[in-house]
């Protein structure tokens, strides 16, 4: 476990028991206090794999992409983004639970592509009834982090029954996915054995979006990963070897972050900077999209 402090902004991760890892990536506690007088904090969440938070209702607002601003459901379940995330926060905690490829198609009944780039309200959707007791105990517990952290681990346990359907082809694009040698929809095809059409379809269902933009996204967090790391460096020192030049790479940070490089350099990172050296201190990758399923 570890914890990493900013202005007024507490972080903390916790890794799940060893049999839920090639499901779960974390657990994540969000402590943040701001005077009355304060402005909220604001943050932009680089695209990632599906995740579970569990807060106080109305505490936080976010939008995905060009969408307005709106508030968030006290258990809400992102799906996998292809989009930067903005939140604004004020004072008050959550939890967090972030979801491989896998633990979703094991948990859920329903394709990931569904809810891609999409904030649910889980208590509302039937589709996540099984968390619902988790996100009403967190309401009520007022337990330490370490004991929060035992529940949680203990609710997942209890909630992961049996394989889902292709769970070897979904962990073997996942591997192939965080091997940043793979280039390719040819080379993944090749990687996992199967021909582009079902690969296509199964990773809708489990990751959310097509292989080739899944590899689109990769290639641009293992770039922007390394600059959350280490804001003083400059772009081109954190380009992933699959980038042609810098312009591919700024074609990229638009899609995904709606903005230029240069521009997301100049805001202000309370909360990602912090979740980032946080979280590559205790599971060994500074974002969520990186994560090895091994």
């Amino acid at each position: 476990m570890h914890a990493q402090t900013g202005n007024a902004i507490r972080i903390r991760f916790a890794l799940p028991s060893a049999e839920l890892r090639p499901f779960v990536t974390t657990y994540y506690h969000t402590q943040v206090v701001t005077a009355p007088t304060d402005q909220p904090v604001e943050d932009y969440l680089h695209p990632e794999w599906a995740n579970l938070r569990f807060m106080e209702d109305n505490w936080a607002q976010s939008a995905i992409g060009n969408a307005p601003l709106g508030p968030c459901p006290g258990f809400a379940v992102t799906g996998p983004t292809s989009k930067a995330t903005r939140f604004r926060i004020s004072s008050g905690n959550s939890w967090g639970i972030g979801l491989m490829p896998l633990g979703w198609a094991m948990l859920f009944d329903a394709p990931a592509c569904d809810y891609a780039d999409q904030v649910a309200d889980g208590m509302a959707d039937p589709v996540f009834a099984a968390l619902r007791p988790l996100a009403l105990k967190l309401r009520e517990t007022g337990a330490s982090f370490t004991e929060e952290v035992e529940l949680i681990d203990k609710h997942m346990a209890t909630i992961f029954t049996g394989p889902a359907a292709h769970t070897e082809q979904i962990a073997a694009i996942n591997a192939a996915l965080v091997d940043p040698e793979i280039a390719s929809v040819a080379a993944l095809t090749d990687r996992v054995g199967m021909n582009v059409r079902s690969l296509e379809r199964l990773s809708k269902r489990a990751f959310g979006f097509t292989p080739k933009l899944l590899l689109r996204r990769q290639r641009f967090l293992r770039s922007l990963s390394q600059f959350m790391l280490d804001p003083s460096l400059k772009w081109l020192s954190t380009l992933d070897w699959q980038y042609h030049d810098q312009a591919h790479f700024v074609r990229d940070f638009r899609r995904f972050m709606g903005m230029s490089p240069t521009a997301y350099a100049k805001l202000d990172k309370p909360l990602l900077v912090a979740a980032a050296r946080a979280r590559m201190e205790i599971a060994g990758q500074a974002v969520q999209g990186l994560h090895n399923p091994a």
